[in-house]
């Protein structure tokens, strides 16, 4: 049954004109055409003209007229239109009198832009549409969106919202019936034999096959490696790997194994058949997915593992060889001194006495430190990795026996040589052949494996460690995949298919708002380089903050910008006026204003009962704030298993961001927000937390966590302080990996168009895709005077005075244009995301020519950047501006992270995003909460004829919490049930604690 989503506000927002437009909106949609001058000199009237060129603007706008629109307008667009009309804003009081009147004027309007109204008969062509874009998102409030955009493009006046929020509300059935439809050529007796014993309990064994699929591994050592390849060989015994689901979205089918993931066995019984057996598909045919990424990924940490202790033991050793040289050269000596003595020692006494002088134990240290010093490469820590083998040959002959790696690469032996490896570790050779294929070795392996220090024992394991080792790098490539697989797949498999890509070109094109000839984008940046390079080669001469001193470019640091005393006080002042308030309250008094835990579903429909809000506000708390569920349970007292089942029932990472979306919404139509920002200017930064115990997916870093390990939360940050992204990645992994993807699914009412970061967060390949994404890159760059400029190929320009060192060729650019724009178009539509496609460009070992056009389109787009960077001072203070937001709201994040002493505990990186989203989300709390009370505080200030200065907004923060207690209260009563020795009655054993 259709069924309505949306909440009051939301459903205001889409019925009126927003409150406050983008001057690029407004200059974009009500800017007035030559057609446009012409329609309105038919109608008589100043105030007619007005109303009806505003109307042609809304309509430009919001593909709909709103009732009230003429009062909801705000004032620079009339304006801006009065001023075309060369007439006065106010005429618009007068338009309108007559209801007739408006209706005929819209209609004209419809006529003029060549829009009609919706029928109800539209819905028919509307509806299959829809079903297809909810097997790609399945998410209500993206599909009405969708939807109102597909009306705008099909030039549909768009009806009620509450007619399309019911047409939405709807689709999730026809989605179902729609999956069930395209799986069933799958779903044989036999299929379905199999999927239903994936729920039962087999003999001999204490779970199902569906929870033995569905525990992750917590650990990357051998055990886990080999259990993980346990449940690849149970569902390649179901055929899975064979299993054609392509008619599904891979989207459709990850929320559906989401499904299937979470839900229990007994849950999933009472599911109907028609939708509980395209679950379970999709269930089975996601972990075959995951579970080889997870075998891969858990290969690749035990290599760097090993590694690393292997490093750690040459170094002990050269340590220890070291200090015993000398040792070692007297001890030799002293020997060699008894031997050459013939006369004092006879021939048959050498030894003995040798003995007694010298320990045998202190010869032997002595020869083997003589031995590293002559064989140097003998005890590199190659060696010591060597004597890890028997550790990798727990798990290698069947990592290569059940994944079937394929060659993406053919330019040298190493096939023949993972072919050899893989017969040798089987059992079906016994010996390494004396002509084994070595044309792939690295010089470091080369010299370690052929070299003379080996015996030929020892050279069987160096070699198939060598091999394992090339296989490693190559997957992280892509020179080496595996099919199916989500990381490791063929590098070609994440774009669009070309077939498919030239059908769906011209929409994705408008969506990355390229001109209609979209090489003229290409045209437009190179202009703009030639564009900046006089003013450059002025300001360089003026010699003022850019400058060049002996030749060398430098940049006088900004100065840290002045709070005015006014803003201080004014500051101080809110301050002393916020009222004193427990986090607990903020997030009740938060869900009270907008319902946002209607906007956290459970997986298992269960009806919310009056303690639900309660329940589940203290699971969000606990998880946000990092404390165990079992003390929020008893600081709370609620029930410790009814917290664990709320966590788990609707505490989800995509529920989370829903919440979250609503809380930044809300944030952004605050009046005080608009003063720190318009919402298009973001950024983004990594906090890193230590963790506790073995952590898949942490990793060491010295600097932060000393001889521990962590991982790393990164934030997107809005202008207006509201952070709209958050995800966890290994602590070593390099911000400008990550940079992208939460920009790309951004799904709330910021409308970004820049991004900052620090200096770790951009390369050459990051600058290209912001830029044919449509967005502008503009990172805080060290060492600008070491960067590398590019010149134009081609191009007779006289350039300034800087490091102009490269050449870029647009022509080759351009040839190669069309895979630049289809990889933005796989990134834009989901196919792949920009971090996942960035990880295997990075890692590949021969640049490809997408690899190639990608730097060089981004070596142009950089260089625009940093000289428009250097001529404007501007730019660079709010880029400093900017990061500094995202420094206090990194501080506001670490005063909420205090549980369990800041240590993340969690082992899965699903519960670490799970925390990260929760922590994001009482951010977000706290911040509205504060925007709110600070509008509050300032009309009671000018209430009271206190000084208020708008232009003081600006300096205002909403990422304060110093009238914030986060800890509770305690009481130190004297409890009256104590007996008259004040002491308590002991706890029943069955009594819960308390």
């Amino acid at each position: 049954m259709p069924q309505e989503f949306l909440t009051t506000p939301e459903r205001l927002r889409y019925q009126t004109v927003p409150a406050s437009l983008l001057e690029v909106d407004i200059r974009q949609h009500f800017h007035l055409t030559e057609a446009d001058r012409t329609f309105l000199t038919s109608f008589r009237g100043a105030a007619n003209r007005l109303g009806l060129a505003l109307q042609v603007g809304v309509l430009r706008l919001m593909g709909f007229l709103p009732e009230a629109w003429a009062s909801q307008l705000p004032p620079e667009a009339v304006a801006f239109v009065a001023t075309q009309l060369a007439t006065e804003a106010t005429h618009l009081a007068d338009y309108g009198a007559r209801q007739q009147t408006r209706s005929d004027h819209f209609l004209a309007v419809l006529r003029h832009l060549e829009y009609r109204k919706w029928e109800p008969l539209d819905a028919a062509w509307l509806e299959p549409w829809l079903v297809e874009r909810a097997l790609e998102h399945d998410g209500d409030r993206v599909l009405l969106a969708m939807t109102c955009q597909k009306l705008h493009q099909a030039r549909i006046a768009r009806p009620a919202i509450g007619t399309l929020e019911r047409l939405v509300g709807g689709i999730s059935d026809l989605a179902t019936q729609e999956t069930y439809r395209r799986l069933a050529p799958l779903l044989t007796d036999e299929v379905r034999q199999q999927l239903d014993t994936l729920l039962l309990p087999e003999t001999g064994r204490q779970l199902t096959r569906h929870r033995w699929l569905v525990q992750p591994a917590t650990v990357s050592n051998p055990a886990a490696i080999v259990i993980a390849l346990d449940k690849l060989r149970y569902l390649d015994g179901l055929g899975v790997a064979s299993w054609d689901v392509s008619s599904l979205h891979p989207n459709r089918q990850k929320r559906l194994a989401l499904l299937a993931r979470s839900r229990s066995n007994r849950n999933l019984e009472r599911l109907p058949a028609a939708k509980r057996y395209p679950v379970l598909v999709a269930f089975v045919r996601e972990s075959y997915l995951t579970l080889t990424d997870e075998v891969l990924s858990m290969v690749d940490a035990f290599w760097e593992q090993s590694l690393a202790k292997a490093r750690r033991a040459h170094d002990q050793y050269q340590q220890q060889v070291v200090a015993a040289k000398d040792t070692a050269l007297r001890t030799l000596a002293q020997a060699v001194e008894i031997v050459l003595d013939e006369d004092q020692t006879p021939a048959g006494q050498v030894r003995p006495r040798i003995y007694d002088q010298v320990p045998r134990e202190d010869l032997v240290l002595a020869w083997e430190a003589v031995q590293t010093m002559l064989y140097p490469t003998r005890h590199s820590h190659l060696s010591f990795l060597a004597k890890r083998y028997p550790l990798f040959k727990q798990f290698t002959p069947r990592l290569l026996e059940q994944l079937g790696f394929q060659q993406g690469f053919a330019g040298d032996d190493f096939g023949a040589a993972l072919q050899l490896v893989s017969e040798l570790q089987a059992g079906r050779r016994r010996k390494l052949p004396e002509q084994a294929p070595t044309g792939f070795l690295k010089p470091t392996w080369r010299k370690f494996v052929l070299g003379d220090a080996l015996s030929a024992e020892q050279q069987r394991p160096a070699y198939e460690l060598s091999v394992l080792a090339t296989l490693r790098d190559r997957l992280r490539s892509g020179d080496v995949y595996v099919a199916p697989s989500h990381r490791y797949a063929d590098l070609s498999s994440y774009l669009i298919p070309p077939a498919e890509w030239e059908q769906v070109r011209p929409e994705l094109c408008a969506q990355l708002g390229l001109p209609p000839m979209t090489t003229d984008r290409l045209t437009e940046r190179v202009q703009e380089l030639a564009d900046l390079l006089g003013p450059m080669k002025t300001l360089l001469e003026a010699g003022g903050d850019v400058r060049l001193e002996a030749g060398e470019l430098v940049v006088t640091r900004p100065a840290a910008q002045e709070v005015p005393a006014g803003a201080q006080a004014l500051q101080q002042e809110i301050g002393r006026r916020l009222p004193a308030v427990d986090l607990t309250d903020i997030l009740v008094e938060v869900n009270a204003w907008l319902g946002f835990t209607a906007h956290l579903p459970g997986l298992v429909h269960a009806p919310r009962g009056d303690e639900h809000d309660t329940r589940l506000l203290a699971t969000l708390l606990a998880t946000g704030c990092n404390i165990p569920l079992a003390d929020m349970a008893r600081s709370a007292a609620l029930p410790y298993q009814s917290l664990w089942w709320t966590a788990t029932n609707y505490l989800r990472d995509d529920t989370l961001k829903a919440a979250n979306n609503l809380l930044v919404n809300e944030h952004h139509r605050q009046w005080l927000a608009s003063y720190w920002g318009d919402g298009t200017f973001s950024s983004s930064d990594g906090q890193r937390f230590a963790v506790s115990g073995k952590v898949r997916n942490a990793r060491a870093l010295p600097t932060y966590f000393g001889t521990g390990r962590g991982v790393t939360m990164q934030t997107h940050s809005s202008d207006q302080y509201a952070q709209y992204g958050s995800k966890v990645v290994p602590a070593t992994l390099r911000d400008a990996t990550v940079v992208l993807d939460e920009i790309v699914d951004n799904e709330t009412d910021l409308a970004l168009a820049e991004h900052t970061t620090d200096t770790a967060g951009y390369s050459d390949i990051i600058f290209a895709l912001f830029d044919l994404l449509g967005l502008f890159f503009c990172p805080r760059m060290r060492d600008l005077a070491d960067q590398r400029l590019y010149k134009i190929r081609g191009q007779d320009w006289t350039y300034p005075d800087l490091r102009f060192t490269g050449t870029v060729n647009p022509d080759y650019i351009r040839r190669h244009w069309d895979e630049l724009l289809r990889l933005a178009g796989s990134i834009k539509s989901g196919r792949v995301t920009a971090s996942l496609f960035l990880s295997k460009l990075q890692a590949y070992p021969r640049q490809n020519h997408l690899t190639y056009v990608l730097q060089a389109y981004g070596q142009l787009i950089k260089t625009r950047f940093i000289l428009r960077y250097l001529q404007s001072q501007p730019l660079r203070q709010r880029i400093h501006a900017q990061l500094n937001k995202g420094e206090e709201l990194h501080a506001l994040r670490a005063w909420l992270w205090f549980g369990s002493e800041g240590v993340i505990r969690r082992k899965q990186q699903e519960a670490q995003t799970e925390a990260a989203r929760c922590l994001t989300l009482l951010t977000n709390c706290v911040l509205l909460w504060n925007t709110i009370y600070m509008q509050e505080v300032l009309q009671q200030l000018r209430a009271e004829g206190y000084p208020v200065d708008e232009a003081h907004f600006q300096y205002l923060s909403p990422s304060r919490y110093e009238h914030i207690n986060r800890l509770g209260k305690y009481s130190f009563t004297n409890p009256a049930h104590l007996d008259p020795l004040h002491r308590r009655p002991l706890r029943h054993p069955g009594d819960p604690m308390a």
